[in-house]
């Protein structure tokens, strides 16, 4: 048998988070949402007050295309601006958002629940540590 190459595993994780947007979004759409304004829910709740520019690095967006969808997420009433000190502007969910929220997390689980439910949890904890542990905070 070969030995695995980085490249193999790069296309493995790849492919796997792929999978995981697609049908992120597939099942997500039947409630009102995107993988990516559920990513901001989530990212409010566990955050709350955020700034425009932390959900941005958090969503993994531009600011530009962040800015684009909050103005979204705000007209449907389901995150709000909240006035911060000086000129900052903060958001945080809004009753609305935060059923989402939680709706859309049950979603999430059962997606990932249909490939990685196939991993024992020792087997999770391994892969969320080497995971971690392959991350540098940066690619060079």
């Amino acid at each position: 048998m070969t030995a695995v190459t980085l490249q193999d595993v790069g296309l493995a994780v790849k492919r796997l988070q792929w999978q995981h947007h697609r049908s992120a979004n597939t099942h997500l759409s039947a409630i009102g949402l995107s993988l990516a304004q559920w990513d901001v829910l989530r990212h409010l709740h566990a955050q709350p007050d955020a700034s425009l520019h932390a959900l941005a690095v958090l969503t993994f967006q531009t600011d530009q295309s962040m800015g684009t969808l909050a103005g979204r997420m705000i007209d449907r009433g389901l995150i709000e601006r909240v006035a911060a000190p000086g000129r900052a502007v903060r958001h945080r969910l809004t009753e609305e958002g935060e059923r989402l929220r939680l709706e859309g997390a049950e979603v999430v689980d059962r997606v990932m629940k249909h490939t990685l439910g196939a991993l024992t949890p020792d087997e999770l904890t391994t892969l969320h540590r080497l995971l971690l542990k392959a991350d540098p905070g940066g690619i060079v």
